[in-house]
């Protein structure tokens, strides 16, 4: 199975601190390193920001995408959201941009379960409804947004190589039935693009504190990010987060959704057997759709 890829330029705090005082020099302060993922690393910069800066060549691009789009983002929907308050351009101490962002207090939302995580259903049904306008020219994105039959020989390849260890025949009838169902044919709306609990930020009072990590910010279809009424949620909060939508999704809208559930949970299931919060997140989508 995939593990976590290597860094294509591998980081630490004092690369880190170099950048910052040679370009934000205003900002300098300690730096500790608090997020190591498959394509950024986040590094806390004092007390009120954080650094995030690429750790592979291909979430570069991803960066400039939330630097574009972020702060429109941000000014719009009612969740708060990590927009750049400074820009880092690339330089001879590091070829990538990056970007210093606000630093927000909160739970990962991948270390709780889902019923400590239903208390955000009617918040983030408020944020994705917020997001999802008309955005032609976002960033193009080949795996989010698209119609679903483009995805689906990889999906198929995942769930043969998934009935190795579990039980796929739910998850290969949902698939079907998401297939099956009329494509989106609206204009292209605004999308976050990876909608699931390690991207949600909550409160110590179990509500919504922020959504974070947009490098898969895209537009197309919306039941791209209504998929997380499955990664997110059980039964009862995915009705409620289903019924708290500012435009309710029809049938064929909803079918979708769940089919990329199924592409999002299984892409999980893939890709964390070095991994135990991915393979957490993994476990509640797929229980979730079987």
């Amino acid at each position: 199975m995939p593990l976590t890829p290597p860094a294509d330029i591998p980081t630490d705090a004092d690369l880190v601190a170099a950048l910052v005082a040679a370009q934000h020099p205003d900002l300098a302060g300690p730096l500790r390193l608090v997020s190591d993922g498959w394509d950024n690393q986040l590094y806390r910069l004092g007390d009120a920001y954080a650094v995030r800066i690429p750790r592979r060549e291909v979430a570069a691009h991803l960066i400039e995408h939330e630097q574009q789009l972020l702060p429109g983002i941000a000014a719009r929907v009612s969740a708060r959201v990590p927009a750049p308050v400074r820009v880092g351009a690339p330089s001879d101490l590091f070829p990538w941009p990056w970007s210093i962002v606000e630093w927000i207090d909160g739970v990962d939302g991948a270390s709780v379960g889902a019923g400590e995580r239903a208390g955000i259903a009617e918040a983030l049904a408020e944020f994705v409804g917020e997001l999802a306008v008309p955005a032609p020219d976002a960033p193009h994105n080949p795996v989010r947004g698209v119609p679903l039959a483009s995805r689906r020989e990889v999906v198929a390849t995942r769930l043969r190589s998934l009935s190795g260890r579990m039980e796929v025949a739910a998850l290969e009838q949902a698939w079907r039935e998401a297939l099956a169902a009329p494509a989106w044919d609206g204009p292209p709306l605004l999308l976050h693009g990876d909608l699931h609990p390690g991207n949600l930020l909550l409160t110590e009072t179990g509500g919504l504190a922020a959504v974070i990590d947009f490098g898969d910010v895209t537009s197309g279809d919306p039941a791209t990010d209504l998929a997380t009424a499955w990664l997110t949620f059980d039964g009862d909060a995915r009705e409620r987060f289903r019924a708290a939508l500012p435009v309710a999704p029809d049938r064929a809208t909803w079918l979708r959704a769940r089919g990329w559930a199924v592409t999002m949970g299984s892409a999980l299931a893939m890709s964390s057997d070095d991994n135990p919060r991915m393979a957490s997140l993994a476990r509640h989508a797929l229980d979730q759709l079987a």
